[in-house]
């Protein structure tokens, strides 16, 4: 059902060493890192994604959940949109991520960044 999940850090390192020590035990390593963004999961498949917010405005979460193909992600835009979500970006290739990505992005009426996609 889920792809993965990004959540909003306020100090990247410190959140690493976090993870990483505490999801060891779980299988997952660090398979990613950058200086503003890190992947946790097991060995080439990072899961969970943490992302370096210097505005002090950490805390929202993103949750992308798996889509079965292209259709059905345009459709979870749609009625993601109906149903009181705001647009964060339509369904549509996402080249930047991969060359196969495509996803569409809502906000959930608490703000969260909410995602389907199909890898």
């Amino acid at each position: 059902m889920y792809d993965h999940i990004g959540l909003k850090v306020s100090d990247l390192d410190a959140s690493v060493r976090f993870y990483t020590s505490a999801l060891a035990p779980l299988g997952h390593i660090l398979c990613s890192k950058d200086e503003t963004s890190a992947g946790i999961g097991p060995k080439g498949e990072p899961a969970l994604w943490l992302y370096l917010d210097r505005t002090g405005h950490s805390g929202a979460a993103h949750v992308a959940f798996r889509a079965k193909d292209h259709a059905a992600v345009a459709k979870f835009h749609s009625e993601g949109l109906r149903a009181g979500g705001s647009d964060n970006g339509g369904a549509g290739p996402r080249l930047d991520y991969s060359p196969t990505y495509y996803a569409a992005f809502l906000l959930d009426p608490d703000g969260n960044n909410i995602e389907a996609v199909c890898p």
